[in-house]
């Protein structure tokens, strides 16, 4: 029998259902939104006030000890570069330029310019740390034209911002100095305020644009989606009726996810800040060497929410099972998990749920949902504490969702406070993005879970431009297929791609999780490389046996697997394949590993394929 989940309490799940004549299905949440703050940093005024020695920011200082930024801390420091910036008369014709990654100072600069109505754009660190030619760093500043632009570390970005930056463009470093002149952070923190701070933050509107989010860029160049105040504000007020704990219980995250990422700089950093919490910035990764550095963190502050991507809590179950002590630590005060990003296995699932009872006797309620970039980013949520495969659940407080007929599937379509109004100087693309009642187009696609009972909510259905035809001209259905072979390869798949495209038949792609294959293989000496586990026998029966049991569950070409291969590098996040959250471009990736596709689906393809012929290895 299984334990009970640890009692939190969730916000209304039901919602309005209307089915049109032109089949569009219209869903709103019935629980109605509430109230919610003007602006994106009134809160922060607010928590200035009630609670100014309260932690706000914390973050590991070059001794390893945290150095803490308080709420009244955070207040003074953002009205004095606030001022900083009004002083140098930037607007959103010239904004504020991010390049680094999370630290406190990269959130004072941000919450400065949004107090007094300077747009700010968190721009990817790869861009100026892995390109070889500043292509996407360029693009995004010849869009944006900033009056500023700021790096932590003159040492690591400084080539990049040598190569890119007008010579006329102000730059800011937090420590260093590379080539050019160059503004201190201390100089901007020792501005003092003027009135003109309040005049300038009482004139900023919901509508004033907050920052510029970039989109991945993986197959064209990245669109700078223009988000608002009232955007950033209402989608945190929709999440709070989702989650009405938060209001008693202001959440503590230790996080790594990155703020220039919707989720990462827009939801949790706005949750911590809209309900009075604290945020450790976590500077792991999950992978198998960056995760220590998670762990080290995890073993001093035990979080209320723990979020990450689905790679990230399998780094996690691994840990947990090896250090009881983490163990209990962790679930300590653990009352929500979020798998942020790609499909989670229910295998990883399970063991979670197995490790939470053992620790606390309690099973931790696991959400997911839906959003993106455009929508703030939350705009489905699955709040009840069972977490199923897929499931994405219903509308948030003041979402109207239209499901669009598009093919066989349905488009999920969104309308709302929490949607952005278009494109950065982007008008043609601003256009193409909306239908004709207003409502935004994803390219998601969802179906309910049950027909007969809708309000049990919806199902991922996959990317609508991510499935293709085979020669036949039947229909693949990408993002099902995926997921079954995640959860049947769990827990020694990280991701997967399918291939086919005007083929005879279905192909995998496999990419390999190594902590895990690598207990596969007792003979193989550590260092293993990926390589050595793709071609170690013991890894390829594994995968002939599961990959030979879905194929023959398989009814017919499009859901039946002919080819599958276990790939022997690593995505690429220079290349596109993957965002440095780990989530794998389907189309990106066939286009790198075109030479792959092709001796995969070759007439005689190479011994590393693996070939089921109906059915049949």
């Amino acid at each position: 029998m299984n334990a009970p989940f640890r009692q939190i309490g969730f916000g209304p799940y039901s919602a309005d259902i209307d089915r049109r004549e032109d089949g569009a299905i219209i869903i709103r949440s019935a629980d109605k939104l509430r109230r919610y703050p003007r602006t994106a940093t009134e809160r922060l005024m607010h928590w200035a006030k009630v609670k100014p020695d309260a932690t706000f920011l914390a973050k590991r200082d070059a001794e390893g000890n945290w150095a803490r930024l308080s709420y009244g801390e955070a207040k003074t420091r953002v009205e004095a570069v606030a001022q900083a910036l009004l002083n140098r008369g930037f607007s959103a014709e010239r904004p504020v330029a991010i390049l680094s990654d999370n630290d406190l100072e990269h959130a004072v600069l941000g919450l400065a310019a949004m107090h007094v109505g300077i747009p700010f754009a968190p721009i990817s660190p790869p861009y100026s740390l892995l390109s070889k030619d500043y292509g996407k760093l360029r693009h995004a500043l010849e869009l944006l034209t900033p009056g500023l632009v700021f790096a932590a570390d003159a040492s690591l970005y400084g080539p990049a911002i040598e190569a890119v930056v007008p010579l006329e463009t102000e730059v800011v470093y937090t420590r260093g100095e590379f080539g050019r002149a160059f503004t201190s952070f201390q100089n901007l923190l020792s501005t003092e305020k003027t009135a003109a701070v309040d005049s300038a933050h009482a004139a900023v509107k919901p509508d004033t644009v907050a920052k510029f989010l970039f989109t991945s860029g993986s197959t064209k160049a990245p669109k700078a989606v223009i988000n608002t105040h009232q955007m950033l504000c209402s989608n945190q007020q929709m999440f709070a009726q989702c989650f009405p704990f938060l209001e008693e219980t202001p959440p503590v995250l230790v996080d790594w996810l990155p703020w220039h990422h919707t989720f990462g700089g827009n939801h949790n950093l706005g949750l911590t800040l809209f309900h009075g919490g604290s945020l450790y910035i976590d500077d792991g990764k999950p992978t198998a060497q960056g995760f220590k550095e998670t762990l080290r963190n995890l073993r001093e502050i035990a979080p209320t929410i723990y979020y990450t991507v689905p790679r990230g809590l399998e780094e996690l179950v691994l840990a947990l099972e090896r250090e009881p002590g983490l163990c209990s630590h962790f679930f300590s005060r653990l009352k929500l998990l979020y798998p942020a990003g790609a499909a989670l296995s229910a295998t990883v699932r399970s063991a979670f749920d197995d490790l939470a009872t053992r620790s606390c006797g309690e099973r931790i309620p696991m959400s997911m949902g839906l959003g993106m970039t455009e929508t703030a980013p939350s705009a489905l949520s699955a709040h009840v504490p069972e977490w199923q495969a897929g499931v994405i659940g219903l509308p948030v407080p003041g979402v109207e969702l239209k499901l669009a007929p598009s093919g066989d599937k349905m488009e999920v379509r969104y309308r709302g406070p929490n949607v952005t109004p278009g494109y950065w100087r982007q008008p043609e693309t601003t256009a193409d993005a909306f239908d004709h009642e207003g409502y935004f187009c994803s390219g998601d696609a969802a179906k309910f879970i049950e027909d007969t009972d809708p309000q049990r909510g919806l199902r991922f259905d996959g990317r609508i431009a991510e499935d293709f035809k085979l020669a036949s001209g039947t229909w693949v259905n990408v993002g099902a297929l995926r997921a079954q072979v995640i959860a049947a390869g769990a827990p020694y798949v990280q991701d997967v791609v399918v291939t086919g495209h005007d083929r005879q038949d279905v192909g995998v792609m496999i990419f390999l999780q190594p902590a895990t294959a690598r207990t596969l293989c007792a003979d193989l000496q550590e260092p293993a490389t990926l390589s050595q586990l793709a071609q170690h026998p013991a890894v390829r029966a594994h995968f002939q046996e599961v990959l030979a049991q879905l194929s023959r569950q398989g009814t017919g070409s499009s859901n039946r697997i002919a080819r599958a291969v276990l790939l022997e590098e690593p995505a690429s996040m220079e290349l596109g394949e993957c965002t440095d959250k780990g989530s794998i471009n389907q189309r990106t990736t066939l286009a790198v590993r075109s030479t792959v596709v092709n001796d995969l689906h070759a007439l005689s393809p190479s011994a590393s394929v693996f070939l089921f012929q109906g059915g049949k290895p």
